[in-house]
């Protein structure tokens, strides 16, 4: 689902640790790897500066005034630029407040809570699902999970199954794929055609 390898670019090293960029498909959203572990479970994204007060990593860079999401992934994290704003000024200070976390070893979340674990739960669907279409869900969430999953985390963002029925699964694309613009190409012709190949019942895949 990359449409190229993304050039990577490393930080001098700094007290023990460098943190390397990538490019995403989304030019607004570049994906930074510290090299050790973010999340331990899940994801989590803050798309709003009120939802990133759970967590001071989150805050600080949105505290800069130049991003619209912040996504945190089990080994990086990808920040999304807002509208005008260069990478050549905001790219310093994402890596020097990224730096100054992971080097004091600061908790990630606010209170040390388990908030950083998002799992999809019921009141989160969309639709109401049909208990007869259990087999063909799990078929699904299957494929999402060790198909499209990684290599949607390869482009520094992640994918949510927000429900099934009459043949539609409705997806919500997270982090650097929020909003990319070629976030449609990704769910119609990659993410609906593996979808509809493996599991007949599936007709359409529709963003949340």
């Amino acid at each position: 689902m990359r449409a190229a390898l993304a050039r990577r670019a490393r930080r001098p090293y700094i007290s023990g640790m460098f943190i390397e960029t990538e490019t995403t498909p989304n030019p607004a959203s570049l994906k930074f790897l510290p090299g050790r572990q973010v999340m331990p479970s899940g994801t989590r994204e803050f798309a709003s500066p009120e939802a990133a007060e759970a967590s001071p990593l989150a805050q600080a860079i949105f505290d800069t005034g130049e991003v619209t999401n912040v996504f945190f992934g089990a080994d990086f994290v990808s920040v999304t630029a807002a509208p005008g704003v260069e990478w050549s000024s905001l790219k310093p200070q994402v890596v020097s407040i990224l730096l100054d976390h992971f080097i004091s070893e600061a908790p990630l979340f606010a209170g040390g809570d388990a908030s950083g674990i998002a799992v999809p739960g019921e009141s989160e669907m969309l639709v109401e699902e049909d208990p007869e279409d259990a087999d063909i869900v799990a078929q699904i969430n299957d494929l999402l999970e060790t198909r499209v999953r990684p290599a949607v985390a390869g482009d520094g963002g992640d994918i949510q199954y927000r429900g099934f029925r009459d043949g539609v699964v409705y997806l919500q694309l997270q982090g650097a794929c929020s909003g990319c613009p070629s976030s449609t190409a990704t769910l119609k012709h990659g993410i609906e055609g593996l979808l509809k190949h493996y599991v007949p019942e599936v007709v359409e895949v529709r963003a949340a």
